[in-house]
């Protein structure tokens, strides 16, 4: 083989290993996010930060799952499951108030948001 050829080699092997840890890590990241229900019967507005006083992105139909990827603290709202200030990131700038949330827990369960 040449020198050009086993560089050529080299390369493609480095890559391929690179996208098999990359695959797997986001894999893995993936998996560790849970979903949880909206409240049923609600359509939840889906804001761009965690309170009200942030514009409405879209609006979820009921029984919505979620997935809650961090929390912040935010406009106190009163719904479903209780009130709280808890805001859910449920996407890349996208927030749901925890009280239409069906997580199981009147507090944080997920890190804060930086």
């Amino acid at each position: 083989m040449t020198t050009l050829g086993r560089r050529s080699a080299l390369a493609a092997g480095a890559a391929a290993a690179f996208l098999v840890v990359l695959g797997s890590s986001a894999t893995a990241n993936a998996a560790t996010v849970q979903t949880y229900p909206t409240a049923p019967g609600v359509r939840i507005n889906v804001r761009s930060g965690p309170g009200t006083n942030y514009s409405i992105i879209r609006v979820l139909v009921e029984n919505t799952r979620v997935p809650i990827f961090c929390q912040a603290p935010g406009t106190t709202v009163t719904g479903t499951y209780g009130t709280t200030n808890i805001w859910d990131n449920i996407d890349n700038g996208e927030y749901v108030s925890d009280a239409y949330v069906q997580t199981g827990s009147d507090g944080y369960i997920a890190s804060r948001c930086a």
